[in-house]
């Protein structure tokens, strides 16, 4: 049975959201960082109904309420305070934030394995600016480039697996769009310092959150 990936015990910290209107919907759309696994889907749901709202849908990186509900945002905000959350005001962390979730998305999806272009150009249409927009504003608020973070979060997607066990190494490689096998096991090596199969012997123990790789 395939394996949901756990909750990383941070993606519920330092989450940021913004508050967003779409009068012609009748909607209001809440962008929300660090929600990276189907249960962060269920914990915003759940939070944003027992403030009484009503939900029209839930997302990685946002949800939609009902836009005809009078909001309270002093409660909204006090409410995700409480867990950690802070409103975002800047428009680059949101264009960040995005990217973020984009990039998870399509690894953690497995979709990476069957795009028919290449990553950079998936991601530019995905959010809808050009790549070179997309990695300045990357590098310039995570302090690494666009490209180091995709590299990190297929290697933390391969330990994932790895340490499920199971699937055999070339089905890992395939499965996240490695070219080969050789691929794989170099830009393995060259993040974590050690084979996969070591790692693998060792049980998985150097694990990073996802929400919080550079």
């Amino acid at each position: 049975m395939k394996r949901e990936p756990a909750l990383p015990a941070a993606a519920l910290l330092h989450t940021l959201f913004v508050i967003m209107s779409k009068e012609s919907l009748h909607q209001k759309v809440l962008r929300i960082k660090n929600m990276v696994c189907p249960r962060c889907i269920m914990v915003v749901r759940e939070e944003l109904e027992r403030l009484g709202l009503h939900v029209l849908e839930v997302e990685l990186g946002s949800a939609v309420i009902d836009g005809n509900e009078e909001l309270n945002e002093a409660a909204v905000e006090g409410a995700m305070n409480s867990k950690g959350f802070e409103l975002l005001h800047d428009k680059r962390e949101e264009l960040v934030e995005s990217i973020k979730v984009a990039v998870i998305n399509v690894i953690y999806t497995e979709k990476i394995a069957t795009l028919t272009t290449n990553l950079s150009t998936y991601l530019a249409e995905e959010l809808g600016r050009d790549y070179s927009t997309i990695s300045t504003a990357f590098k310039a608020s995570e302090g690494i480039t666009l490209n180091r973070y995709i590299i990190l979060q297929k290697v933390e997607r391969v330990k994932e697996l790895l340490t499920y066990d199971e699937l055999a190494l070339n089905a890992v490689a395939t499965k996240l769009g490695y070219k080969s096998l050789q691929h794989l096991s170099s830009q393995f090596k060259e993040v974590t310092g050690t084979t996969c199969m070591k790692y693998k012997k060792q049980g998985g123990t150097d694990r990073h959150t996802i929400d919080n790789l550079h």
